[in-house]
């Protein structure tokens, strides 16, 4: 019986000439663009300058900041009111004001001061701008003290250096860090919505009611309604893979074999969810409505752009009901760290229950009517 249902799902995909090209385009578009423009990386700040002080210092301080790559020198006034006009059009993120004692207190005191102005409109921009130039100042201020003492007291400088080492992400790009995630977003919304609008579209069209008068008992039919999307995510995940490789040079450290192991629970848990949906719903409406919602909460809560870890104690309380927040980990596990089963299997674990929860679900929330 299971193999005449699996032969009519099949057919009916055949017949649909949007699901497939769905499948393909949206993994294609979703991880060629979206990392590229879900960056939360601050590059390209707009900088005004106030220097008062027009000192070989000074202008090494200014070249500093410029060349570090996050600033790009927009204005240069004459008075503190001036770049504060800069702030109010808009033309300048942060003013660096440099005072006129600023390489006299240097050079005598071993230390300066200098005035951060920053646009906190948008308060992630302001807030890492002026963190970016605190830096930069620090570090500037660091090379400056050790030259002087090098000048004065004739001595070699510092017998060692500070080199930091980032694991797994070396470049601290932020798209890395996405890759990953917008993967699992592609499983979540193509074998999230298909399955919560199949069965709604049978009872629309009534065929939903011929298979209630057929012997045809309820777990062989949600199981007939998994499988085809089963294979739908294997090949979605596929050409995932793919882009992945092919426009960011990224390819799990883990595996693939791994991976697909794991986005074949994923897949069947976020499709048990959409059966469920489907179950419920009498209209498209209301089951597009209804996974709109999960889907939203699934995509806010389960540290897809932000971690887990810096929510509120009440919201990771809520993450771990989310099977995406699982599934992401699984990845970006699996593709900057090579996580294996043994490491991941809490995670793999959670994706089994939640398997078994909505697969049950969808069975009992389907009623045959004769």
């Amino acid at each position: 019986m299971l193999r005449f249902l699996l032969e009519k799902e099949f057919k009916q995909l055949r017949r649909n000439t949007f699901l497939p090209r769905m499948v393909i385009m949206l993994p294609f578009v979703t991880l060629s663009i979206f990392p590229l423009v879900a960056n939360f990386d601050i590059e390209n700040l707009n900088l005004a300058v106030v220097d008062h002080d027009n000192s070989p210092y000074s202008q090494r301080l200014i070249n500093k900041a410029t060349s570090s790559g996050y600033f790009r020198l927009t204005y240069t006034a004459s008075t503190y009111d001036d770049a504060l006009v800069s702030i109010e059009k808009d033309t300048a993120d942060l003013i660096l004001e440099i005072p006129a004692d600023f390489e006299r207190d240097l050079v005598s005191q071993g230390t300066s001061r200098v005035l951060i102005a920053a646009n906190t409109v948008n308060g992630t921009r302001g807030g890492l701008g002026s963190n970016y130039l605190s830096q930069v100042i620090s570090d500037f201020t660091r090379e400056a003290s050790e030259e002087l003492a090098v000048s004065i007291n004739h001595t070699d400088g510092p017998a060692f250096d500070i080199v930091p080492q980032y694991r797994f992400n070396p470049h601290l790009e932020y798209r890395v860090f996405m890759v990953p995630a917008l993967l699992a977003q592609v499983l979540t919304m193509l074998c999230g919505f298909m399955p919560a609008l199949n069965i709604v579209f049978e009872k629309e069209n009534g065929t939903v009611e011929q298979m209630n008068v057929t012997p045809v008992n309820r777990f062989a039919f949600v199981l007939a309604k998994l499988i085809p999307f089963w294979f739908m995510g294997f090949l979605s995940l596929t050409i995932s893979f793919g882009v992945a490789w092919l426009f960011y040079g990224m390819w799990p450290a883990s595996g693939i074999a791994v991976l697909y192991l794991f986005s074949s629970v994923y897949v069947l848990a976020i499709s048990g969810l959409g059966l469920v949906i489907s179950n419920i719903a009498n209209t498209v409406q209301q089951a597009m409505f209804m996974m709109f919602f999960f889907v939203m909460m699934m995509l806010f809560m389960s540290g897809l752009f932000t971690p887990v870890a810096s929510m509120p104690q009440w919201a990771q309380h809520i993450s771990a009901l989310m099977p995406l927040k699982y599934f992401i980990l699984i990845l970006r596990q699996a593709y900057l760290k090579g996580g294996d089963i043994v490491t991941l299997v809490s995670p793999l674990l959670s994706l089994l229950g939640f398997v078994l929860f909505f697969g049950v679900l969808a069975i009992l929330t389907y009623r045959k009517r004769t």
